[in-house]
């Protein structure tokens, strides 16, 4: 990079504390929520959650959940801000 500032992975996740972040899942899962916190590993913790599950394409079977705690192993992408799969 020439001429810009850096930012690191982990400091651009702690700037989504507080804020609504879409976390998409190495499975047919993903979870759009508040992040709470998270550690070196990536795991987080979300509140006011809604779990979408991929039963077909195009469709999703919606869970809410008021916390929840996901593995950052199993975590395939952070998109802050992002409102979830069924934004146009």
């Amino acid at each position: 990079m020439s001429g810009g500032s850096q930012i690191l992975p982990l400091e651009l996740i702690d700037r989504c504390i507080g804020s609504r972040i879409w976390v998409v899942m190495k499975s047919e899962r993903e979870f759009l929520g508040t992040l709470t916190g998270f550690d070196d590993y990536v795991n987080m913790v979300l509140e006011d959650v809604t779990e979408f599950e991929a039963i077909a394409p195009g469709q999703w079977r919606k869970t809410q959940l008021s916390q929840t705690l996901l593995n950052g192993n199993n975590i395939a992408m952070l998109v802050p801000g992002g409102t979830g799969p069924e934004s146009p």
